[in-house]
């Protein structure tokens, strides 16, 4: 039981550092989900919406941190 509490308590810390990174992008107006190479295709019926290049963006970020947050764990 300890476990499942350890998870959850370190998934709503992850939750909300995400949520503080989303809320700081929004605040000084880094266009993600609007940059080119995004897909918005808008029909009759409904919107499709694929941010491609906010994605990739994201994930190399987020690669380049944990990387740098590995290598001083394990020093």
């Amino acid at each position: 039981m300890e476990n499942i509490a350890r998870t959850l308590m370190l998934a709503g810390i992850a939750l909300f550092l995400i949520g503080g990174g989303v809320y700081l992008v929004a605040k000084f107006g880094i266009p993600l989900g609007r940059l080119p190479g995004d897909i918005r295709v808008e029909g009759e019926n409904g919107t499709f919406y694929f941010p491609v290049t906010s994605s990739i963006l994201v994930s190399v970020i987020l690669t380049i941190i944990l990387n740098i947050i590995y290598r001083f764990l394990n020093k």
